[in-house]
């Protein structure tokens, strides 16, 4: 049973927060993620969660004390954004090697310096490779669904890794959407109850180590099957996502295509952006221009086969990126698509764009003019410079 309400993105990932009821949340809050947090808290001081607060003094903490949760065999999450996340980070590399699957919403502003407390995936772009996976949101439903499928995926026996659920600061954690939400016992049903998959630090019946010195002589094994699991978790993705559509009727995958399948020119972009670029392809369709967009869904583990399935027969593609990779050769999504089209044959000419950096505004006629130098480029066969900065002035 679904119900019609109108709720903030923060709004909307403590409900579903509440609707999971973690065994332990432990968290320090930060802008634009603060109310996620706090919201979750009145539930819990309401008496509406078993929950066990923490609260800590740091990111960092807080990542460590979920952590130690998880490692004890519990349901554990936290949340946070930006300089949190940058604080947490070195924790975020131990709880993927642990193999721990803590559920995280991350709200997505940029990393300073200067100081700015917009939206951009800087924070998380820079933790692409922190081995968590990452599920990039385009409004406040999405964020709602994803954050509930993740629990499943990220405990899935198949996975066990941590998973970062994302939105846009500001654009959808603080704006006000209309999203269905499921009830209580249907999320509690969907999620389960939660079974560590492993031995846990306190069951005393199969003692075990957290946290050993692996030297060169064993260090290379734990990081190889920590990369299987990112590897064979595609299949798990897809399958917590057919469940979730026939409890709700609305189907997730790995990325979703808007007209796509006949399209010559092609935006690829994440999360809110996504919602502005599908104005203006509906605009240039009218006006009997194949346009299409591709919005990436999930970002880690990275769907390159799928990626390169889906793109391959575009005359050009341009790439989105809200965060700026400073190789002086592009953004993280850029690289990462022109390298899974590497193999494709008569691969389009694919170029960059660097947008909306500390929640600078992208509009229609940004759009437009990216799909306009597209068909210039489909035209002459050659782009005028691969890495461009939309909206910037020069």
């Amino acid at each position: 049973m679904q119900e019609k309400i109108a709720l903030t993105g923060n709004e909307a990932m403590a409900l579903a927060m509440k609707q999971i009821n973690p065994d332990v949340v432990a968290a320090y809050p930060i802008t634009p993620a603060t109310e996620i947090v706090q919201i979750f808290s009145d539930y819990v001081s309401n008496g509406l969660v078993k929950t066990e607060f923490v609260t800590v003094e740091s990111e960092h903490s807080a990542m460590s004390a979920t952590l130690g949760a998880s490692a004890s065999g519990v349901r554990a999450m936290t949340a946070t954004s930006s300089q949190g996340l940058a604080f947490m980070w070195e924790v975020l590399y131990i709880a993927a090697s642990y193999q721990l699957p803590i559920v995280m919403p991350v709200v997505n502003r940029a990393l300073s310096g200067p100081i700015n407390i917009h939206g951009d995936h800087s924070d998380t772009m820079g933790a692409r490779d922190s081995g968590w996976l990452q599920i990039y949101s385009e409004n406040t439903q999405e964020a709602y669904d994803n954050l509930i499928q993740a629990v499943r995926i990220a405990e899935h026996p198949d996975v066990l890794l941590p998973t970062m659920v994302m939105m846009d600061g500001f654009i959808i954690s603080h704006a006000m959407e209309n999203l269905e939400i499921l009830s209580d016992q249907d999320v509690q049903k969907f999620v389960g109850e939660f079974k560590h998959h492993r031995p846990a630090l306190l069951d005393l019946d199969n003692p075990i180590t957290v946290g050993p010195l692996a030297l060169y002589d064993y260090y290379m094994e734990f990081k190889r099957q920590q990369a299987e699991a990112m590897r064979t978790c595609k299949p798990v993705i897809l399958q917590v996502a057919q469940e979730y559509a026939e409890l709700t009727g609305r189907k997730y995958g790995l990325y979703e295509g808007y007209k796509l399948d006949d399209a010559d020119l092609a935006i690829v972009v994440l999360s809110s952006t996504a919602g502005t670029a599908k104005v203006v392809v509906d605009e240039l369709r009218e006006q009997g221009v194949k346009a299409g967009l591709l919005k990436l869904r999930v970002f880690r583990p990275f769907p390159y086969e799928e990626l390169a399935q889906a793109l391959s027969g575009r005359k050009a593609i341009a790439v989105l990126d809200r965060a700026d990779g400073f190789s002086a050769f592009g953004g993280a999504l850029f690289n990462e698509i022109r390298s899974a089209m590497y193999d494709v044959k008569d691969r389009p000419l694919i170029v960059d764009y660097i947008f909306g950096l500390g929640g600078r505004d992208v509009n229609l006629d940004h759009i437009r003019k990216v799909y306009a130098d597209l068909a210039e480029i489909a035209k002459t066969g050659q782009a005028a410079q691969l890495v461009s900065y939309l909206g910037v002035r020069e």
